[in-house]
């Protein structure tokens, strides 16, 4: 018996299990409770999220966030003295239910079969507790409190004993029919009236972290209403985007056909552009199968995917049998343009994350610190596991907002994944590359660039990186629900694309990171990842490229600063060189359609600098290092879980073989 190349019997059989923990356990999946879990369930609204007052009753903090407004996608059920009322947005439209095979419908949306899924939030003014049953579940609710409820347009709500009328939350809609077609794998988007999205058959209801509904194909047929519609395309981040106004026709086809402009051709010059960050399914709201990882790949024309298995807060691994089943292989969907691997992220919420590309078998370890298990073995000893000739091991959301003093990284020392180990494993070189541009700091000048500079002048040799994490099992959740591919690492490849190939030139540092702009950087001919040996006194011409709406800024910086600034377009000066140091180039600009959830940015990896056979050793940067390893020794001995001496010792021998790394600089 054949199987579906896609569909290995063991990861057939873990997405069941996936199933079954969210039927029974709703989006987190039965997951432990951590922070990051507990605010699942209030993500999907991500402003209000930002402004929610932390405390024991995350309901009531998410009410309070509100200030009375209903954000769309949201049902509010408000408690008051009396009664009750409905507070919603615009009618949702809702099409005649169709047989299987006498059109197409709208999956999983159920917009074809009148019935939506919706969040219900309770809000009760009431002095007393309150029991609101949905769809046969109480829900008791507190004096003055608040409840987040999954629920659907077509629930049996009871406040008070009494029904709840959910009627006026869909409105009925004429069918017709959209063929969209690009001549290529695309994301589309389709919205009626008030912001409601259409999707094809199958295709889950997903929405971007700016709140635009999408789906991935080509030539694909979906039920819509006989309303004014806007369709658009799009393709990451080489492309533009193609918009059209459509008003299809009752019990007709309508054929649409858009294209995105091509803005730059990055394989044409021998870049490929990778996320080194994306979880299949990470808990969420649906359980994601391999077929949608390449949808997305393909619709993103993302060079390179890595897909990262993981655990959450508890001991299971998500994806692993993937990993297992595919480790050291391409996976099924990849071709000469597009590759897709499987690998790790390692996680440990005190040090620090790790990912791994191209791992030829699993690892040993993929997580400490959980579920009560020690902060043990350290990172710099899973990182020697984890090293093979052609894996790429990188630092993922390394920092989460401005850093300008080592006391800003290791801060109160709270497990928020902050890459604390980082200054470890880079002097002892067990790491290959930072993440610079990831999800969780949209600042103009991200804290892990300006670590990441600190690093580079104390004489680390790092690759710019880049990763979303993006999750295909959340269809709404901050930025996670956003395609794959937003943010990208370009690595400069020799030969055809191939796992080895592009791990080989990240390695070496020939890459940028990037929100959409495309950036160069040559220095007396030299491009990032390269040496030049001069002799003191020596002069270079150094030279910075930008092609991209959104840039405004253009930087050359070396290891003292910023030596020349001007507009987007092309940079050039002259460096004579006094000391080792490294160059790189650096492009900013305002949010723009292809950076969706942050400020524009660019950034490379740089071209060293050797003056006198001497490597940059920046005192200022070593010296910040230091400080940095001595705030990190004195986290270990007061935070970290640990069950025996020796392993406090083992943690801080790799501190110290740092320590000695850092002053032999000096």
């Amino acid at each position: 018996m054949s199987h579906d190349p896609m569909m290995p019997p063991p990861v057939e059989r873990a997405l069941r299990e996936y199933r079954a923990l969210l039927a029974g356990h709703g989006l987190t999946w039965g997951e432990p409770s951590l922070g990051y879990v507990d605010m699942m369930r209030f993500l999907r609204f991500p402003e209000e999220a930002e402004r929610m007052v932390m405390g024991s009753d995350l309901d009531a903090a998410f009410r309070d966030a509100l200030g009375g407004e209903v954000p769309r996608g949201l049902t509010v059920l408000r408690l008051v003295s009396g009664g009750h009322r409905l507070e919603h947005g615009p009618a949702l439209a809702v099409l005649p239910p169709q047989p299987p095979s006498s059109g197409p419908s709208s999956g999983p949306s159920g917009a074809s079969s009148g019935v939506l899924p919706i969040v219900l939030l309770v809000d009760s003014a009431l002095e007393t507790v309150a029991v609101v049953t949905v769809d046969g579940v109480p829900y008791e609710i507190g004096p003055g409190g608040a409840r987040l409820v999954e629920a659907t347009t077509g629930s049996a709500v009871t406040a008070g004993g009494e029904q709840v009328d959910l009627t006026g939350l869909t409105r009925p809609a004429v069918a017709a029919s959209l063929r969209l077609r690009a001549g290529f794998p695309c994301r589309w988007s389709v919205v009626s009236e008030g912001g409601q999205g259409w999707y094809p058959d199958g295709a889950p209801p997903r929405r971007g972290n700016d709140d635009v509904p999408f789906f991935h194909g080509d030539d694909v047929l979906l039920a819509v209403p006989a309303e004014p519609l806007t369709v658009r395309v799009a393709r990451g981040m080489e492309y533009g985007t193609a918009e059209a106004a459509v008003v299809p026709r009752a019990g007709e086809e309508t054929l649409v056909r858009l294209t995105p402009e091509r803005l730059y051709d990055a394989p044409a010059r021998g870049w490929y552009g990778a996320d080194m960050h994306v979880h299949m399914n990470w808990a969420g709201d649906l359980v994601a199968a391999p077929a949608e990882a390449a949808a997305a790949q393909l619709g993103e024309d993302l060079h390179v995917l890595n897909l990262v298995a993981g655990n959450v807060a508890g001991e299971r691994v998500y994806d692993r049998e993937a990993l297992l089943h595919w480790a050291g292989r391409d996976l099924p969907w990849s071709d000469g343009r597009h590759l897709a691997r499987m690998g790790v992220e390692y996680r440990n919420d005190l040090l620090g994350h790790l990912h791994v590309f191209g791992p030829a078998a699993p690892p040993s370890v993929y997580h400490t610190g959980f579920a009560g298990a020690p902060d043990w073995p350290p990172s710099g000893a899973v990182c020697g596991g984890l090293r093979e000739p052609d894996a790429v091991l990188g630092y993922a959301h390394p920092f989460h907002g401005p850093v300008s003093e080592p006391e800003d990284v290791v801060g109160e020392g709270r497990r928020n994944c902050t890459a604390r180990a980082l200054v470890v494993d880079a002097a002892l070189g067990l790491v290959d590359g930072v993440e610079l541009l990831h999800f969780s700091d949209m600042s103009g000048t991200p804290g892990s660039v300006e670590v990441y500079r600190r690093l580079l002048g104390a004489g680390n040799r790092l690759a710019a990186l880049a990763g979303t994490d993006t999750m295909l099992s959340f269809t709404r959740q901050d930025t996670v629900s956003s395609p794959p591919g937003w943010e990208r690492v370009y690595a400069r490849v020799d030969g055809p694309l191939t796992a080895e190939s592009f791990a080989r030139a990240v390695r070496r540092g020939r890459t940028f990171a990037t929100t959409g702009p495309w950036l160069e950087l040559d220095v007396a001919g030299r491009e990032p990842g390269e040496t030049l040996d001069l002799r003191r006194g020596e002069p270079v011409t150094i030279t910075a490229r930008s092609a991209g709406p959104e840039v405004e800024r253009l930087e050359i910086r070396t290891a003292e600063g910023t030596l020349a600034a001007g507009p987007g377009g092309e940079l050039s000066v002259t460096l004579t060189v006094e000391e080792a140091t490294y160059v790189v180039a650096a492009a900013s600009g305002p949010p723009h359609p292809r950076s969706p959830c942050r400020p524009a940015l660019a950034h490379t990896s740089p071209v060293y600098l050797d003056v006198d056979g001497r490597r940059v050793a920046r005192e200022e940067d070593v010296r910040w290092c230091l400080r940095w390893l001595d705030l990190l020794d004195e986290l270990i001995r007061a935070r970290a879980r640990l069950r025996t001496r020796a392993q406090l010792r083992d943690h801080l021998d790799l501190v110290e073989k740092a320590r000695a790394v850092y002053e032999s600089r000096l």
